[in-house]
């Protein structure tokens, strides 16, 4: 299977922002699927639970799939995956999760969005480290660009170092422009490629991002 595995330092550092810009401009050459295996935080509607997270993914994708593909697991409350799974009754594993990612997916490059950090529990007794070690794609680190971006991104890469993952690269999410340095001060630490993202520059992320996956 090839493509990326999309994590982060934490929730809430803009991995799915991140993920579609790079499904959106991988679909220019290439069939691209996504799969976000597990989503929180889901909305009740009538059809069912709704992944917003995976519906945005989906949106990008120039040939879409159905979402109980891109997205078969979805729980309501806003809790780690393997605790909301708990919540509802279900049981859900890893070989779940590694199912779902490869289900279909044929010679399509595949992008997967994992829950949260590289150390946060996705399913059973499994973090999603796990389940990158199991899919085994070159990872794609979201953080947040801000003060203590430095130690996030360390603290992240020197765990993906010991599980023996490869990291593509790390992808600096301005969410608000500071003054910081983060990627220059970064590079001093790391021999990992270092990427800006801000949606007034999305041109220059692409041309990164497309040597890179």
């Amino acid at each position: 299977m090839k493509g990326v595995f999309v994590t982060g330092s934490n929730t809430g550092v803009g991995k799915t922002t991140v993920a579609i810009e790079i499904v959106r401009h991988i679909s220019k050459t290439r069939p691209v699927k996504v799969r976000k295996p597990v989503e929180t935080n889901c909305e009740l509607s009538e059809q069912g639970y709704v992944p917003k997270d995976a519906i945005a993914l989906s949106a990008a994708c120039q040939h879409q799939e159905p979402l109980n593909k891109v997205c078969p697991y979805c729980f309501e409350i806003e809790a780690s995956a393997e605790l909301a799974s708990a919540d509802s009754g279900e049981k859900l594993t890893l070989e779940d999760l590694v199912l779902a990612c490869k289900r279909d997916v044929d010679e399509s490059f595949v992008l997967v969005e994992g829950a949260g950090g590289l150390y946060s529990p996705i399913a059973e007794s499994a973090l999603n480290v796990d389940l990158a070690t199991e899919l085994q794609l070159p990872l794609v680190i979201v953080i947040r660009d801000e003060l203590g971006a430095i130690s996030q991104a360390l603290l992240t890469l020197e765990a993906a170092k010991k599980n023996r993952l490869i990291v593509a690269c790390v992808v600096l999410n301005a969410v608000k422009s500071n003054k910081l340095s983060n990627k220059e001060a970064l590079t001093a630490y790391t021999e990992t490629p270092i990427i800006s993202f801000s949606e007034s520059s999305l041109e220059a992320f692409r041309s990164e991002i497309e040597m890179l996956v």
